[in-house]
């Protein structure tokens, strides 16, 4: 009785992981397929404001991070933008990074990104298997992303095997909201009704529009997000929301 209980365990375990696996497949291919557009959709859905959200993530953390910046990893770095956030803001305050290194699972994405910016290294693979050495990386980013990573607290546990102690994980990310009001409801209208019509019209593709707002609508909140980040070994030390609470800014370090 105990062998079956063990062996029927054990099944639920491997297809509650092929389902995981294929999730995460779907997603990945979806942003292949909106690659091609996705900067255009970002700029006009953000209407610019991202670009301020990023630099605000750029500068507070180099406020922070007070030694040598040797490699900074941007993961579900998509077409490269946060990269080069890094890089003009590093220049702008006179800081020295050795290597910036983006990493996606999407083909399709990085294919973009190495266009734009050809003097970045670009690696194929997925947020819970980095392709680093242990405590290698000064600063990780993933702007927008960890919510589309299926396996989080593994992601989380990646992330902190890969940076150095005292390094910092940096997120930017559409947080689940529970607030209710007139700016609640405005900002519900926007990215449930207006967002996937105009990304939709773009890309030629409204589903991948649609899967937006309900990802968000199933994602956790910045205090949720928090106590992921503690348990996986990491004190956040500055959080910010940005226009209406639509985006969460959090800088947590590594213990």
């Amino acid at each position: 009785m105990i062998r079956k209980k063990i062996y029927l365990h054990s099944v639920e375990k491997i297809k509650g992981l092929v389902l995981e696996e294929s999730k995460q497949q779907k997603i990945v291919k979806m942003f292949d397929d909106i690659a091609p557009t996705y900067d255009r959709a970002n700029r006009v859905l953000s209407m610019g404001v991202d670009i301020q959200w990023r630099k605000k993530a750029c500068d507070e953390t180099f406020v922070r991070y007070k030694k040598p910046v040797n490699l900074i990893v941007d993961v579900a770095c998509g077409t490269g933008d946060m990269m080069g956030y890094w890089k003009k803001r590093a220049d702008k305050l006179d800081i020295t990074v050795d290597k910036i290194v983006g990493i996606d699972p999407s083909i399709g994405m990085t294919d973009v990104g190495k266009g734009k910016f050809p003097d970045f290294e670009f690696i194929i693979s997925e947020a819970t298997s980095l392709p680093l050495e242990d405590e290698s990386v000064d600063i990780l980013s993933i702007s927008y992303g960890i919510r589309n990573v299926v396996q989080r607290q593994k992601a989380f546990k990646e992330f902190a095997r890969v940076l150095k102690t005292g390094g910092y994980v940096v997120i930017l990310e559409f947080t689940k909201d529970d607030k209710k009001g007139s700016l609640f409801a405005v900002k519900d209208f926007y990215m449930n009704k207006v967002l996937p019509k105009i990304g939709g019209f773009i890309s030629k593709n409204k589903e991948a529009y649609e899967y937006l707002p309900n990802s968000i609508e199933g994602f956790l909140t910045s205090d949720m997000l928090q106590l992921e980040l503690k348990d996986a070994g990491f004190e956040t030390e500055f959080v910010k929301s940005f226009s209406m609470d639509i985006s969460t800014l959090l800088i947590s370090r590594k213990l």
